[in-house]
């Protein structure tokens, strides 16, 4: 995500420095280039080697380092930077950078820089909601610096409230998604994900092997290209994006009973759930209780289930209903039909089958079949990256509606 990618991590003297060596770790298993400056205040807390050997670049710590090249070290790092890191982001560092003053290395090339810089605050509670540090950060933002709240919870001092520095995985997101084109922030998107579930009795229901990953996928990253998202999702144990309206449901008459409710609001539909096709005619009042004949059956009496993606095909105006197709055989013939018979803007192929394609995996290998049969396959690939050519194919399509 973060491949090609400079950052430079400025990390100044708060105990929560020991999550920075976290931030470091991370962005580089993004495929980021990192180079960190520590102030003078930070190597009271945490050693140059550790984000040394973490980076595997060199430490910047002084402004009056020996020169041993050309180039002026304070203007090269700021003109090389993609993006600017402080974390953590004490009051001291914030208050100087707010009111100009530059008196070292971090400092100075932050004031030097043209790059977007992002503050990820950590200090005492007490200090962080003082009226002057407040108006530093509002001063700061005002003129384009961005901020990562800090958390609320117990602190290092022993008090208790705002100040804490958000998580490393949630910073790291931020970095992420400053690289992200916005190119779906006009666009109210509902996504569905995972199984669902068909009762048959108190204690039992039919189900299927979907995880939701594709669909979790899909509004993680829509949110991330600026999409109002709403996620109508079954039983899954995966964690949904904070940015995404979650709608739980359980049967697929709940599902189209949801969708019903917001899709003449929305501008796509994208149908990635595995809904139950069939539902038992009856529900028992009790639980069926098991024979004691070892030949006894059980004959459960099933019928169809409303179809989802067909009702909204035929139901749509001027909005884009992309709809999945999980095949075992025919994939092309049978995927070519269901976007026929559904009437779908284009619909997402997989024979699940293939290893690295099927229900639970993190990958999928992937065929994508538009209105015109235009057919377009895809080798394996993470799911989040799925989830963008399908964004990418859904954001040309609107820009040629409008």
């Amino acid at each position: 995500m973060l491949k090609g990618k400079k950052i430079i991590l400025g990390v100044t003297g708060g105990i929560a420095v020991y999550k920075a060596a976290d931030i470091v770790s991370r962005l580089k298993k993004q495929g980021a280039d990192v180079e960190v400056i520590m102030t003078e205040a930070a190597r009271h807390f945490v050693d140059p080697l550790t984000f040394q050997t973490m980076s595997l670049n060199p430490v910047h710590t002084s402004m009056f380092n020996e020169v041993e090249v050309s180039e002026v070290e304070h203007i090269s790092l700021a003109q090389k930077s993609d993006i600017i890191l402080v974390a953590p982001a004490t009051a001291n560092t914030i208050g100087k950078v707010a009111n100009g003053i530059a008196d070292n290395l971090l400092t100075t090339v932050i004031m030097a820089s043209t790059t977007k810089v992002v503050f990820a605050a950590a200090m005492n509670t007490f200090m962080y909601n003082n009226p002057m540090v407040q108006d530093n950060i509002e001063k700061l933002e005002q003129l384009g610096y961005e901020f990562i709240e800090p958390g609320v919870g117990l602190l290092a001092c022993g008090d208790y409230g705002a100040g804490k520095m958000a998580e490393p995985s949630d910073i790291v997101d931020y970095v992420i998604n400053s690289f992200v084109k916005k190119d779906l922030s006009d666009q109210k998107i509902v996504i569905t994900a995972g199984p669902t579930i068909e009762p048959i009795d108190p204690v039992r229901y039919m189900t299927n092997y979907s995880s939701g990953k594709m669909g979790y996928s899909l509004a993680e990253e829509a949110v991330k290209r600026g999409a109002e998202v709403e996620l109508v999702s079954g039983p899954t144990n995966l964690k949904p994006p904070k940015e995404a309206e979650t709608i739980n449901i359980n049967t697929t008459q709940e599902m189209l009973d949801t969708i019903e409710d917001i899709f003449d609001e929305c501008d796509v539909l994208i149908k990635s759930a595995a809904p139950a096709d069939y539902k038992s005619e009856t529900i028992e009042k009790n639980k069926i209780k098991k024979k004691s004949e070892k030949n006894d059956k059980l004959n459960i009496s099933m019928i169809p289930n409303p179809d989802i993606a067909e009702h909204f095909g035929r139901k749509k105006t001027d909005q884009i209903v992309v709809g999945f197709a999980a095949e075992s055989e025919n994939l092309i013939e049978n995927s070519k039909l269901k976007l026929r018979n559904k009437n779908l803007d284009f619909i997402v192929a997989n024979d699940i089958t293939q290893k690295g394609a099927g229900f639970g995996a993190d990958t999928n290998i992937v065929t994508i079949i538009d209105d015109k049969e235009k057919i377009e396959n895809y080798s394996q690939m993470d799911k989040r990256e799925v989830a963008n050519v399908i964004l990418d194919k859904i954001s040309a399509m609107r820009k040629d509606i409008s």
